[in-house]
């Protein structure tokens, strides 16, 4: 029987596939009002799902132990917030005092420029001024641009933890809606690739808490050697910062700096603690995170930032925090089709093979591009006779000479086409 369908050229399909791509990313842009909460909600139930089946074992009930878990999960993120409300509120009573050394701090600095580069105070006063009153004249935007995040705060804060709750509770009835969805797919395959997502996501989430905690602690003990008020608060906060990755320690250290420079009477307080956050985030990267993180989540450097870049671009701060572990899921997926699996490779990180000195002769070799050194093998054979003595002795020493062909690695197609020329 002869098959009858068609197979499209490859440039087809991948444009096919792109305009699909397209498609897909204007649809969550134009519902991320919906889609941002859900996405946040399918982290946080993932997370929670070893707690729900702990409370399970306890014969508690699946939808009691979903709720509970997520009451759990709000106390947690009420106290952090609570800490870092009360904190706050503990620093501005001293405002005015604070106030009056950053006030002095910038007449340093005024009277530093104005001797330096010969700038008057004026001409810095009037351009003060005029990005205030540029401030001002955009102060209505700025309002109706808070108050509408105060309402996706509001809104996200009622929809997350229902969301959550219902994600915990029917999970079992979503993951046999994927098992009719691939009915194509051999569904062993399916059940796979579903818990290769959970165990990649939950080593994100559980090995980015682990970080958070010891990265909070090493900024509170530096603060502290270095005599900064509030450590707790600082290094905690730059902790959690750590939710914008690689970039959320440098912007933690903004603010102690700043509160360094502000009471103590060396700028070098301040140069110190950007110093110190840096080497944080130096031991974060390095040693921290691959040893508690592990090689689940391999996701390459370069599409680490690219990903990053294009979730803020699409979802702002919402899409800075989700584009690692949605990059690490979506690695997965592509893992698991065939004709995607060259993009999951892309996004994985790369093998010790190809960053040897000499990765290119090996790549080249392994796909087949040039063959494999000939080694020509000699003998170099040396016969020594002593006919003085009275038995005569003859010795015979032979060294073995390997010596590599003159073009080792010739290509392929060029020897294929000498072999045709002979025949």
């Amino acid at each position: 029987m002869e098959n009858n369908s068609k197979r499209f050229p490859y440039s087809l399909d991948l444009a096919s596939s792109l305009f699909a791509m397209a498609l897909i990313l204007a649809f969550m842009v134009a519902t991320q009002s919906v889609l941002i909460p859900l996405l946040f909600s399918i982290l946080i139930s993932i997370s929670l799902f070893p707690l729900a089946r702990f409370f399970e074992r306890l014969r508690l009930g699946k939808a009691f132990a979903s709720i509970l878990s997520v009451i759990i999960a709000i106390a947690i993120i009420w106290v952090i917030g609570w800490f870092i409300v009360h904190q706050s509120i503990i620093i501005g009573k001293d405002a005015s005092s604070i106030t009056d050394k950053v006030v002095s701090v910038l007449e340093r600095a005024q009277s530093w420029v104005e001797q330096t580069f010969g700038i008057q105070r004026t001409a810095m006063m009037d351009q003060l001024r005029d990005q205030g009153n540029k401030m001002l004249s955009n102060a209505g935007t700025m309002a109706s641009a808070t108050f509408g995040s105060i309402g996706n705060i509001l809104a996200g804060a009622v929809l997350v933890p229902l969301f959550s709750f219902f994600l915990l509770y029917y999970r079992d009835f979503f993951r046999e809606f994927f098992f009719k969805a691939f009915k194509s797919v051999p569904q062993s395959k399916v059940h796979a690739t579903l818990n290769k997502i959970y165990d990649v996501v939950q080593s994100y989430l559980l090995g980015l808490v682990t970080v958070m905690g010891i990265v909070a602690v090493l900024n509170t003990v530096g603060l502290m050697l270095m005599g900064i008020e509030y450590a707790w608060f600082f290094g905690t906060l730059a902790s959690l910062l750590m939710l914008l990755p690689y970039i959320g320690i440098a912007i933690g250290s903004i603010l102690p700096a700043l509160f360094a420079l502000a009471v103590k009477d060396s700028a070098w307080y301040a140069v110190g603690v950007i110093a110190w956050f840096q080497v944080v985030q130096f031991l974060e990267g390095n040693i921290i995170t691959p040893n508690i993180v592990g090689s689940k989540v391999s996701i390459n450097p370069l599409m680490a930032i690219i990903a990053i870049l294009l979730g803020g671009m699409l979802f702002g701060l919402s899409g800075l925090i989700l584009a690692l572990p949605l990059t690490a899921t979506i690695k997965v997926i592509f893992d698991a089709i065939p004709s995607m699996q060259a993009f999951g490779f892309l996004i994985g990180e790369p093998e010790k093979e190809h960053l040897k000195r000499n990765s290119t002769q090996e790549l080249l070799m392994k796909w087949g591009i040039v063959r494999k050194p000939k080694m020509e093998k000699k003998i170099k054979v040396d016969i020594q006779v002593d006919a003085t003595s009275p038995n005569e002795t003859t010795k015979i020493q032979y060294k073995e000479i390997n010596q590599s062909a003159e073009h080792p690695y010739e290509d392929l197609d060029r020897e294929n086409k000498n072999d045709q020329t002979n025949d």
